[in-house]
């Protein structure tokens, strides 16, 4: 499909935009819980573990979501129903622009804090990635709180999106949810399966 042409209110997203945003979402849930779960921990060999396995997770997602933008510059999405009011419209497009952000800056305010903190970031213990930054604690300690409020903030859009979607599909009974669970699209006799 031609970005520039207007998107089907009643098509769904293509097969690689589904699969790329379940493996995102999935991730990113994932890798959210892992860093709830490791910043208490007592240092260990078992917590240094932990944060490499967060980090490579950080590493994947970055990578993932450049490939979903790639995919969507020549991909465009369905469009909105109709009859959605240009408010809603307006919430839904600045939410996403809003989650892409955070899911670039996220990762990356990851790795610039491992940088400053001197933990180079090893890709799956194979592929070492340069440092950014110069190590620098007080600069490390900073990037460490921006990455914490970046990721609470991506978690309260998250909530807001998902909620968003439920009420579409089961409050507006439109065909939202559908573009990305193209299994609920609804009967011949108008009920939502």
């Amino acid at each position: 499909m031609n970005p520039t042409s207007a998107p089907d209110p009643g098509a769904i997203y293509t097969r690689v935009a589904i699969g790329l945003h379940w493996l995102i979402a999935f991730a990113l849930i994932g890798s959210f819980s892992v860093g709830l779960y490791m910043v208490d921990l007592p240092l260990s060999p078992q917590k240094l573990r932990i944060y490499s396995w967060h980090k490579w997770a950080g590493v994947t997602i970055f990578l993932c979501v450049a490939l979903r933008l790639g995919w969507r510059l020549v991909h465009a999405p369905p469009g909105l129903p109709a009859a959605m009011p240009a408010w809603q419209r307006s919430l839904a497009g600045a939410t996403h622009v809003l989650l892409y952000l955070l899911m670039v800056a996220v990762p990356l305010s990851g790795w610039l804090m491992s940088s400053a903190k001197g933990f180079q970031t090893v890709w799956f213990g194979v592929l070492p990635l340069p440092d950014l930054l110069d190590k620098n604690k007080e600069l490390g300690d900073l990037l460490q709180q921006l990455h914490e409020l970046l990721n609470f903030g991506m978690a309260g859009l998250v909530f807001m999106h998902i909620g968003a979607a439920l009420k579409h599909h089961f409050h507006d009974r439109d065909d939202v949810l559908v573009r990305m669970i193209p299994f609920l699209r609804s009967t011949p006799d108008g009920d939502v399966k």
